[in-house]
């Protein structure tokens, strides 16, 4: 009879306490409780169930990072990693959805923030009385050529001491910086017009057949110098048309041409005989004849690729007449939209009178705008 008590006894003190587990792990669920709480509730767990549990959240963890890239992580919790790391000696080995340069990054990032917020200013006002910083301002506005020394002794002279930092933070925003030397965009503009630059342009006729146009251009004016068609560019042939396009002297101080095997010694010739500078691009390097190849992109874009050409007389007849429309009536945005070759004076007078009449052009492909006279 004692043996059954016992019994019973024993079996409702296993139920209750199970009971208590389940509770007590009902109400500290990661899902529903903090941190804290989290750590109070392992003090009383055995060492085996710790470990187990471990393991189990450690290859959830690895789930979890195959799945999702990058979790999504807010300043609370970044802040709790570098202080648990701080406390733990292998917390490398421990991080799996972040790496270990990443938590020191966001360490030294506290430490900025935190220095950032020992060193800010006590006060908001500034230590020099407004008058002196208008004067500061003005002198450094009034004298270009005056330094932060120069205005140092000016406002000792008048019993005012400021250093030489200060002085320099205010004349900045006084006054830009003076540019040192020439730009680089000024030093193009004033040798644009002493260059030129020339290429090949390849096209197949209406039976496949390879036509060449051989185009030299200006860079200051962007001005189609002289354009040419052959089927077969020699030499010899490449050397006359650099003689055709320089008449009377009129020759550039520089050419721009690729490594092309067209160009031989023939047309080397001819350029020092003429007083020509040649200057070859680098190999695979379009940009350094960037705006001949910009000519042909326009010529390819606005004229070719809407023709079918029949033959070389046919292909040299169209060139020419875009190259006339090209200079003489196209716009350019290199040149402020302005005209090659304008026709006419260029004072603007009349320019706002009379009716406008379209001239068609390559057979309606462009149109020529103008005044009637």
């Amino acid at each position: 009879m004692f043996g059954k008590l016992l019994n019973r006894a024993r079996q409702m003190i296993t139920t209750g306490v199970r009971v208590l587990q389940d509770r007590l792990q009902s109400w500290t669920k990661p899902a529903s409780i903090s941190l804290t709480q989290a750590c109070i509730h392992d003090l009383v767990r055995s060492k085996p169930q710790l470990v187990i549990e471990n393991a189990l959240l450690r290859q959830q963890l690895i789930v979890l990072h195959r799945s999702v890239k990058r979790p999504c992580l807010s300043q609370k919790d970044r802040a709790l990693f570098v202080l648990l790391a701080s406390r733990l000696h292998g917390w490398k080995a421990a991080l799996l959805i972040v790496k270990p340069e990443t938590l020191l990054r966001w360490h030294r990032q506290g430490f900025r923030l935190f220095w950032k917020w020992r060193s800010r200013t006590r006060s908001r006002q500034p230590k020099l009385a407004p008058e002196t910083i208008t004067l500061i301002e003005e002198m450094a506005a009034n004298n270009r050529l005056w330094g932060a020394d120069r205005i140092q002794g000016e406002l000792l002279k008048l019993n005012i001491k400021v250093a030489k930092r200060t002085i320099q933070r205010y004349m900045c925003q006084a006054r830009t910086p003076r540019p040192r030397g020439q730009t680089w965009v000024t030093f193009l503009r004033n040798h644009a017009n002493n260059i030129w630059a020339c290429d090949f342009l390849q096209i197949y006729d209406l039976f496949f057949r390879p036509l060449f146009a051989f185009i030299i251009t200006e860079h200051g004016s962007r001005r189609i110098v002289h354009v040419a068609v052959t089927r077969l560019p020699t030499d010899e042939w490449v050397a006359q048309q650099l003689r055709e396009a320089t008449p009377f002297g009129e020759v550039p101080r520089y050419l721009i041409r690729d490594n092309d095997a067209k160009y031989g010694s023939h047309f080397d010739a001819v350029a020092v005989g003429t007083g020509i500078e040649v200057l070859r691009t680098p190999i695979k390097a379009p940009r350094a004849n960037a705006i001949c190849e910009r000519l042909m992109g326009s010529v390819r874009r606005e004229c070719l690729d809407h023709i079918l050409v029949l033959s070389e007389a046919h292909l040299h007849r169209v060139l020419k007449e875009y190259v006339a429309y090209f200079n003489q009536a196209r716009p350019h945005q290199g040149i402020q939209q302005r005209i090659p070759e304008p026709r006419g004076s260029v004072d603007g007078s009349g320019k706002d009178e009379g009716k406008v009449i379209g001239y068609p052009v390559l057979g309606g492909l462009h149109h020529d705008y103008r005044r009637a006279a």
